[in-house]
C-alpha cells in the first residue's frame, strides 16, 4: 500500500474540500472531516483503479516538505491516504433496471463530469459504501 498526501481545506460556510497534489484534478469534499476523509480514500482509489486499468503508472508519492513548500498548499491541512497499487478486480458486466428518468439523470451527470455510465455507477456505489463504513 502507498500513502499519498491529501490537502484538506475548509472555509467558512463551506464543506471540507480535499485535493491531491500528486493527482491534479482529483478533488472531493465532505460535510464533516470524517466524511471528507472517507470521500478522499474513495476518490483516490477510483482514480488509481482507472489509471491502472488504462495501463498507466502511478506517480511516486510526494514528500510532505516539498508539498508544503508551495505557497498554495499552506492553507490546507495535510493527511495521508493509503491506496492499494493493484486493480481491485476485473470488471464484470451486469444488467440493471432503472427508471428512465433516473437513467437520464445518471447519463447527464456522468457526461458533464467526464465519467462513463459504468464508472459513475461504480463511484456512486463505492461512495455509499464508504459513507456507511464511516458511520
Amino acid at each position: 500500500m502507498q500513502d499519498y498526501i491529501a490537502l484538506v481545506h475548509k472555509e467558512a460556510e463551506s464543506d471540507f474540500g480535499v485535493s491531491f497534489p500528486d493527482f491534479p484534478g482529483v478533488v472531493t469534499a465532505g460535510r464533516t472531516l470524517e466524511e471528507a476523509r472517507a470521500m478522499a480514500a474513495e476518490a483516490l482509489a477510483l482514480h488509481v483503479d482507472g489509471l491502472l486499468e488504462d495501463g498507466e503508472a502511478l506517480p511516486a508519492p510526494s514528500n510532505l516538505d516539498e508539498v508544503m513548500a508551495h505557497r498554495e498548499n499552506r492553507d490546507g491541512a495535510a493527511i495521508f491516504v493509503g491506496v492499494r497499487s493493484e486493480v481491485r478486480g476485473k470488471a464484470v458486466r451486469v444488467n440493471v433496471t432503472l427508471p428512465r428518468d433516473v437513467l437520464e439523470q445518471v447519463d447527464r451527470f456522468a457526461d458533464a463530469h467526464g465519467y462513463t455510465r459504468s464508472r459513475f455507477l461504480a463511484h456512486a456505489a463505492q461512495r455509499m459504501l464508504a459513507m456507511e463504513e464511516a458511520a
